[in-house]
């Protein structure tokens, strides 16, 4: 197995991770959490490019791009 096959499981971890923290409700954990998922779609192409996975890294793109929107609008003060 080679590490590109490995690269999988970091992904995994970082996606899931993101997604926890992006449900929180405080602040600066959904914060972390939008850059996190950022992480993990790099991670995600990283793995899917040397096989050609066009859809996958297509989504992760789209995905990216869903996360800066909200990476922004978690930037926004919130009313309390």
């Amino acid at each position: 197995m080679s590490w590109i096959d490995l690269l999988q499981w970091p992904a995994f971890v970082a996606s899931v991770t993101a997604a926890w923290l992006v449900g929180s409700t405080d602040q600066r954990r959904r914060f972390f959490g939008f850059w996190i998922f950022l992480l993990s779609n790099v991670l995600w192409i990283i793995w899917a490019w040397p096989d050609q996975a066009w859809a996958l890294v297509a989504l992760q793109m789209v995905l990216a791009a869903m996360n800066i929107r909200g990476l922004k609008k978690a930037n926004v003060d919130e009313p309390h």
